[in-house]
């Protein structure tokens, strides 16, 4: 299956199922689904705490729970499982090398630089953060490398970590989306590590004018920058898809800490604790509020409900069960965690879909160009690794 026939199914899936996938579970009502599928949405109620966590932490097994209900899910597997890219061996680096990255990072950085052929082309790190990927390549390889990163202190950073590494590694403080810096690109092949949004979506855009031989992107955070809605990258894409619909393909995580499970969990159980209080005190639909203020969550949920009232506009009735409030939010997120693992089970296909939309985007502007995976869903779930160069000179190609 090429990239055009695996990106047109995976959109027919998802546009014929788009009433699962598209209403949030995280608002007041239900979502429409489950009153048209009431027994899927009964076992989901059904589960217990246990089957629910390892439900919610397997999503390839959440997928099976749900195909007998759902079977255009098992198509949905195949269409999702890309190939490995092929990994050569890096040089082993000084141990001081990478000390302070966290070990997590390191090994994503590991990974992705792995599956990079070596090209002897001098390298260009998009939104290089500190500059970590490259200085592990420019230590691989001996290429001049020029982080472009839009922070100061981060470019600062960069630049003490490549003085004391010794390295040919030029740290360039900019705006990756500023036309003037589109010059840096020329000859370089290009590297983007998680880079969010519209930061990745702007390198294909302009791939066939930057003049650069090839890129390597993983990328990442879809939504950002899409506030106007998505703008396809090639010529087949009919999905409609708003920011708020583009983060359902980052929802999956690694698992955090019980700790931060614990605190997520409150938090959005206050946070729907609000949104029933709202419904009560004004009827009809809720509409969406802003995203909250973390220190607003460190206090009482009291506290929290008064804030965000103000905020919104909402006059508060003045005699409140705080405490029963708080237990409705509680019960509302117990429901919501079980109905969201629907909503969930499409999410690997609309970022799959979203990725090879990059694809083709590259093979539209004289590129080729193949997607696989650099490392395994535990230490990212984007791991998706795209591959582009110019047609005909495939440097970035086995």
């Amino acid at each position: 299956m090429n990239h055009r026939e695996r990106f047109l199914e995976l959109q027919a899936l998802l546009a014929s199922h788009d009433a699962l996938w598209r209403p949030p579970a995280f608002q007041a009502g239900l979502p429409p689904w489950c009153f048209e599928r009431p027994a899927l949405a009964a076992e989901l109620r059904a589960l217990d705490e246990a089957a629910l966590e390892q439900l919610v932490q397997e999503p390839d097994e959440a997928l099976r729970w749900l195909a007998p209900h759902l079977p255009a899910l098992l198509r949905s597997v195949e269409l999702c499982a890309l190939p490995a890219l092929p990994a050569r061996a890096l040089p082993e680096p000084d141990r001081r090398f990478d000390a302070g990255v966290p070990g997590r990072k390191r090994a994503q950085i590991e990974a992705f630089a792995a599956r990079l052929p070596a090209t002897g082309l001098p390298l260009l790190e998009w939104c290089a953060g500190k500059g970590h990927l490259g200085r592990r390549l420019a230590l691989a390889d001996g290429v001049p490398v020029r982080s472009l990163e839009i922070d100061p202190a981060l470019c600062a950073d960069a630049e003490r970590l490549a003085e004391r590494s010794r390295l040919p590694q030029r740290v360039v403080c900019a705006d990756a989306l500023d036309p003037a810096s589109r010059p840096h690109l020329h000859g370089h092949a290009v590297l983007a590590l998680h880079a969010c949004g519209e930061l990745h979506r702007s390198l294909v855009r302009s791939a066939d004018r930057d003049d650069a031989a090839a890129y390597a992107i993983a990328p990442c955070c879809y939504h950002r920058g899409a506030n106007g809605g998505y703008r396809a990258l090639g010529r087949d894409a009919s999905l409609e898809l708003d920011a708020a619909t583009l983060r359902l393909a980052v929802t999956e995580t690694v698992t955090a800490p019980r700790h931060d499970r614990r605190r997520l969990a409150r938090d959005q159980a206050w946070k729907l604790g609000f949104i029933a209080l709202r419904q009560t005190a004004e009827g009809g639909p809720v509409p969406h509020f802003r995203p909250v203020p973390p220190a607003w969550l460190n206090g009482s949920f009291e506290d929290f409900c008064r804030r965000l009232a103000e905020r919104e506009g909402l006059r508060l009735p003045p005699a409140l069960d705080w405490a029963e409030w708080e237990a409705v939010g509680e019960r509302r997120r117990d429901e919501v965690r079980r109905l969201e693992l629907v909503r969930h089970a499409f999410r690997r296909a609309l970022e799959v879909w979203l990725a090879l939309d990059l694809v083709l985007g590259f093979e539209a502007r004289g590129f080729t160009a193949r997607i696989g995976t650099f490392c395994e869903r535990a230490l990212t779930p984007r791991n998706l690794l795209i591959l582009a160069s110019r047609r005909g000179e495939g440097p970035l190609q086995p």
